[in-house]
């Protein structure tokens, strides 16, 4: 016995979420628990280096499931057709229609909903593994720096390396609106936002001082060859993990990388002794004098 799990994320044109691939992953996880020989199937898109479905020869398996998503289209009749010798079972599945040919197609169905009684979707059993939350805060323009930019040729760089990353990113803007959802309207609700964060990968000033002023680490490059505001801040705060655009490489990152995640920031220790309000106190005493 060898089973095949598949799913919408097995599909070159299919759509992988995260609970579809939970549900997939709770399903591999009990059949090999129980000691059936089992295989995953992924979009070639999602996982260029696992089992794709051209690969998957249906003389290997004696059974196909088909967890999570609707049972319904082309592309799951399609499955009936190429892994017509297996027993094809479909769990966890919505059902819009028991006689459409995808759904019809299976031996058996075990939905979540569609046929009368409701069950919890498979994702929520899955197990998981919890990895670091990553805010990218990414300058704009900044044309006023004329030559020395290196914004484009920084960023490139920076989001290549940050994709191949094993952590959850969550694009920020410390640009505030209050009229669109997707930004904070004020800086409390920014500050809020950045606390939750684990590290934050930057190329503002603002997105360095913040974070640090929330206690999250960040690694901050300066875009501007030979150092701007973004250089200038790290040395302000006394925060080592700043790296200039002429040194820019992977190898910088991950040394940061794993610096920021292992060590984070104590509240109270983000600035050196004095610095903490010094610009205020000069205002002050300009304003007063």
């Amino acid at each position: 016995m060898r089973v095949l799990v598949t799913g919408w994320p097995s599909f070159l044109h299919g759509e992988a979420t995260a609970g579809d691939v939970l549900s997939m992953r709770r399903v591999a996880d009990a059949l090999d628990g129980a000691g059936i020989g089992v295989d995953t199937a992924w979009s070639p898109t999602l996982r260029p280096g696992a089992l794709h479905l051209d690969d998957a020869d249906p003389a290997r398996y004696t059974h196909l499931v088909f967890a999570c998503g609707p049972a319904h289209g082309e592309q799951v009749e399609w499955l009936h057709h190429r892994y017509a010798a297996c027993r094809r079972i479909a769990v966890g599945v919505s059902v819009i229609d028991p006689r459409n040919p995808a759904a019809a197609g299976f031996h058996r169905i075990l939905a979540r909903d569609g046929l009368g009684e409701t069950q919890p979707d498979l994702s929520y059993a899955a197990h998981t593994d919890t990895v670091p939350v990553a805010g990218i805060m990414l300058a704009p323009g900044q044309y006023e720096y004329g030559g020395r930019r290196r914004h484009e040729q920084v960023h490139k760089t920076l989001l290549h390396w940050v994709t191949g990353l094993d952590c959850a990113r969550v694009s920020l803007d410390t640009r505030l609106d209050s009229t669109d959802w997707r930004h904070c309207a004020t800086p409390d609700q920014f500050l809020s936002l950045v606390a939750r964060l684990d590290v934050v990968v930057t190329t503002r000033m603002h997105g360095l001082v913040l974070a640090l002023r929330a206690g999250v680490p960040a690694i901050a490059v300066d875009p501007v060859a030979g150092g701007g505001k973004v250089a200038a801040q790290g040395r302000a705060l006394g925060w080592p993990a700043v790296v200039g655009a002429e040194e820019l490489g992977t190898d910088a990152l991950d040394r940061w990388w794993r610096w920021c995640v292992a060590r984070g920031v104590d509240s109270g220790a983000r600035t050196p002794p004095g610095c903490q309000g010094s610009l205020v106190a000069e205002l002050l005493g300009e304003v007063l004098r």
